[in-house]
């Protein structure tokens, strides 16, 4: 097998998020197989690559007509190849950065938040109802509320425990998934893995995001895309936050009983 190809899939994400998983992820990794050796193409600026494909697919919502839904589909897509790119391709050349990592997870949360204020006012232009524009504002807040609450829990337990993050480390790495699917395993083994992977799609992450939005501009179906994604995050907003508040509250009670 060609070792190239071999090392390049073992840069892929054990855990992908959906769509991620068995579309942009492998997609990322064959543009990959033809760029990774072009020293001056670096991961920082794939991800600068990345945001600014996110920026013209935005821009192309807000003009609105069919044939740019369409263009900012595909622009979606294609940034989100380029987000899976950056990682990998650090992986691939054992030149990840804390400074790089920063800024992938910055510009993602930023896209979200263009991507579907675009399509708000998209919406809103077609139906004259402020309702679209409500529901991109909510997805968006309970969206950025999944990713708050884990910050906000680190916080807490670093609070009571300095070691917190470093017994976290260390918890993460013995968790870590093995391959059971890809390059060397059979064609039994790839299928029980995607018809697995497909249950991830209820998680609502960017992964489903990238889809859902893509097939919503494809079919001109913003509004009813934009309740699912507001009622979705609502949900998943409201219930990581009570769960990692009851984890919070019974460590505490643990540690007053010992």
């Amino acid at each position: 097998m060609n070792e190239k190809l071999t090392r390049l899939w073992a840069t892929k994400t054990k855990d992908d998020e959906w769509w991620s998983s068995f579309v942009t992820s492998p997609l990322a990794i064959a543009l990959n197989y033809l760029v990774v050796d072009i020293k001056w193409l670096t991961p920082n600026l794939i991800t600068l690559i990345s945001f600014i494909t996110a920026i013209i697919a935005s821009l192309l919502i807000v003009v609105g007509g069919s044939a740019n839904f369409v263009s900012a589909a595909v622009l979606i897509h294609l940034s989100h190849v380029f987000d899976c790119m950056d990682g990998q391709m650090a992986r691939y050349r054992k030149a990840t950065s804390l400074s790089g990592g920063f800024y992938d997870k910055l510009s993602d949360q930023i896209q979200v938040t263009l991507w579907f204020g675009a399509v708000g006012y998209a919406a809103y232009s077609q139906t004259n109802d402020v309702i679209p524009v409500l529901l991109a504002f909510t997805g968006v807040a309970f969206y950025s509320l999944r990713g708050y609450v884990k910050y906000v829990t680190i916080y807490t337990k670093m609070s009571q425990d300095s070691s917190f993050l470093e017994k976290l480390a260390i918890q993460d790495s013995s968790a870590k998934k093995e391959d059971v699917a890809g390059l060397g395993f059979g064609v039994l083994a790839n299928l029980r893995w995607f018809f697995n992977e497909q249950r991830k799609i209820i998680a609502f992450n960017e992964g489903v995001f990238i889809f859902m939005l893509s097939l919503a501009l494809i079919l001109d179906a913003l509004v009813p895309m934009l309740w699912v994604f507001a009622v979705s995050q609502l949900f998943y907003g409201l219930a990581r936050g009570m769960q990692r508040g009851q984890a919070i509250d019974r460590n505490r009670k643990i540690s007053v009983e010992k």
